[in-house]
């Protein structure tokens, strides 16, 4: 998983995770929530985003609430990556414990909404097969590589620790 392409679907500023799963969703199954994902900002949303697509957003995408259902939805959704010029850092965290990748670029005001992209994960080079243009996205950490790489956290763990590590069966050891 080193290297995604994927169709932009392109967003703004300031993106919350109310507006990523709407409240009145929150009671409802994953599969309801992926299904009405960032209805709060675009009601096609999930009409348009192909499966691998990669959401592109400005500033500070994914404040608020610290749950997990938010890049849990999108990915559900069919997101296969999100680059924004910064994240929330409990989004941040959230989506990567998931298996979302998550990449911020300073350069997203250049990339279009239709634009297609392969990314680089271990370099963060991002380059736009649509316009020619190479983008620099701050690389991700071998630790967070290592997380992606398996699936999400949970599965990270599973395989360095056991198959029951999910169910508290073979716990790891605590590190303080």
């Amino acid at each position: 998983m080193l290297t995604l392409h994927g169709k932009v679907l392109k967003y703004g500023d300031n993106i919350n995770t109310d507006l990523i799963t709407p409240p009145q969703y929150l009671e409802k199954s994953l599969e309801v929530m992926a299904q009405h994902a960032m209805e709060g900002v675009d009601e096609q949303f999930t009409a348009k985003i192909t499966p691998g697509g990669i959401l592109v957003a400005g500033n500070n995408f994914g404040p608020g609430s610290s749950r997990e259902t938010s890049p849990i939805a999108l990915k559900l959704a069919g997101v296969g990556a999100i680059v924004a010029k910064f994240f929330a850092r409990i989004f941040y965290r959230n989506a990567v414990n998931i298996g979302l990748p998550v990449l911020e670029c300073s350069e997203v005001d250049k990339i279009s909404d239709g634009d297609v992209l392969s990314i680089n994960l271990q370099t963060g080079t991002i380059a736009n097969i649509t316009t020619g243009e190479t983008y620099q996205a701050t690389p991700l950490s071998e630790p967070v590589m290592d997380i992606l790489s398996a699936g999400g956290l949970i599965p990270f763990l599973e395989k360095k620790y056991g198959r029951d590590i999910a169910d508290g069966k073979n716990e790891a050891p605590h590190r303080y």
